[in-house]
């Protein structure tokens, strides 16, 4: 399996809901305005008429079926030499926009159209680890490909209904729907390393989140609204500290489709992201524990020459404890800080050097790809 990432997540009490049920008044004479010596009305003859009239619930599953015939078509699975995931056609020249942790390190691919009965072969075009975003090309498309459809972020709002498409643990071309539950989050995926922007697994912000079930598999496949647009490419699923980190059931998190096609189209043009529009400080950081081994900040390992760190006088071995008044204590939390910035906007880093608290104003760059 692709393993799709997962992030923690605490949840609150539920609280139990109360239903009250009106019962409409059957009996006749009920009126409120009616004497007690009033006479009983005649009981009056009624119609029950029965019939197949159209009814909400029924077109409501017809949309539905129309969305998951217009769009099923344009996911793929892709297959590895360490798992699986899915993907979405991008175009009609064989490109196929995913998740980066789907594509891992792997340069060769198996791909296997939602229509088709035997495997395509593909190869990497880009990734970009930032973002979590990869493009792979058929070497060989089908004069039948169906790219997607792809739908305007700015008009994704809370309540829509939302299909999740792909192949969640190896159940090809599957099903789920569910609501969007909330848009703008800012979600770390965690993992290690650097992405270039002062952090560790990718922070990706205006992320879409959402009540349709999102498993592993489902990493790169379409999150679909009922006009059959993509309007994300699921990514993660939260998980519970408190029930063992068991993934808290309804919570999952989508790319933004303006994201996706941004990253996917430098991707195809250029091979490689030219402009992120994320900000970043230009540093290799690590996590730095207190006496009570509990992160209490992240340590300069290195400082990008020209970058906004190396201009703002950070040097290696400085500690950053805060950016712009927010406390930073990892990676993570330095990633999700910069995550509500964009190049070029000004800021103030706060860092110990020598025992000493000093603070520089900086003009935060561009992440780099």
């Amino acid at each position: 399996m692709d393993g799709t990432r997962n992030r923690r997540f605490r949840a609150g009490p539920l609280l139990p809901a109360v239903v009250t049920v009106c019962a409409g008044a059957l009996l006749a004479g009920c009126s409120g305005s009616a004497s007690k010596d009033s006479p009983s009305p005649a009981p009056s003859s009624t119609t029950v008429t029965t019939g197949a009239a159209p009814s909400v619930s029924n077109q409501l599953q017809d949309d539905y079926e129309q969305v998951v015939k217009n769009v099923l078509p344009s996911v793929v699975q892709i297959t590895t030499d360490s798992g699986l995931g899915s993907g979405i056609v991008y175009d009609t020249k064989g490109d196929i926009v995913t998740n980066a942790h789907v594509v891992g390190d792997s340069t060769t691919f198996k791909v296997t159209l939602a229509t088709g009965k035997s495997s395509l072969d593909a190869s990497l075009v880009g990734t970009y680890s930032a973002d979590d975003l990869a493009v792979i090309r058929l070497k060989n498309p089908p004069d039948h490909l169906k790219p997607a459809s792809f739908g305007d972020s700015s008009k994704v709002a809370v309540g829509q209904i939302t299909l999740a498409m792909g192949n969640p643990l190896g159940l090809s071309s599957s099903v789920t729907e569910g609501i969007v539950s909330a848009v703008g989050r800012t979600v770390n995926e965690g993992g290690s390393g650097n992405n270039g922007g002062g952090g560790g697994g990718a922070t990706i912000s205006d992320m879409v989140q959402t009540s349709a079930s999102i498993n592993p598999g489902n990493s790169g496949g379409a999150l679909v609204n009922l006009s059959s647009q993509v309007i994300g490419i699921p990514t993660l699923a939260a998980t519970d500290p408190d029930l063992g980190n068991s993934a808290a059931p309804g919570i999952g998190f989508a790319i933004p489709v303006s994201t996706v096609t941004d990253i996917a189209g430098q991707l195809i043009q250029n091979g490689k992201v030219t402009s992120s529009n994320r900000a970043a400080l230009g540093v290799t950081v690590r996590t730095v524990l207190g006496s009570d081994f509990q992160p209490t900040g992240v340590a300069v390992v290195a400082v990008t020459p020209g970058q906004a760190a190396a201009e703002a006088g950070l040097k290696p071995g400085d500690i950053i404890t805060k950016l712009d008044g927010t406390d930073v204590t990892d990676t993570a939390s330095l990633s999700t800080a910069l995550a509500s910035f964009k190049p070029g906007d000004k800021t103030t880093v706060t860092y110990e050097r020598d025992g000493s608290t000093k603070t520089a104003n900086v003009t935060l760059s561009q992440l780099q790809g």
